[in-house]
């Protein structure tokens, strides 16, 4: 019997999580208008690192599965660049 697992447990994603976090905490620090202008959208990219390990985790064939990993990547390449 092969065992499942958890979202919750994947190594990667509880590392996204963190990146999201502590980029939170970041930006929540900032003055208003680089925090309404580069902020919002480094926060949207590191958000959606974890959402689309999520989302792909969630697809019943692998194809798809591999395509939200490689948004996932493009999500962290976009918040490296910011």
């Amino acid at each position: 019997m092969a065992t499942t697992i958890r979202l919750e447990e994947l190594e990667i994603y509880q590392l996204a999580m963190e990146i999201g976090d502590e980029v939170w905490e970041i930006v929540s620090k900032w003055d208003a208008f680089p925090k309404r202008t580069l902020g919002a959208q480094f926060i949207t990219a590191v958000d959606s690192i974890a959402a689309n390990i999520a989302e792909g985790y969630g697809r019943y064939f692998y194809k798809e599965r591999k395509q939200f990993c490689y948004y996932s990547r493009g999500s962290l390449m976009e918040a490296k660049t910011g």
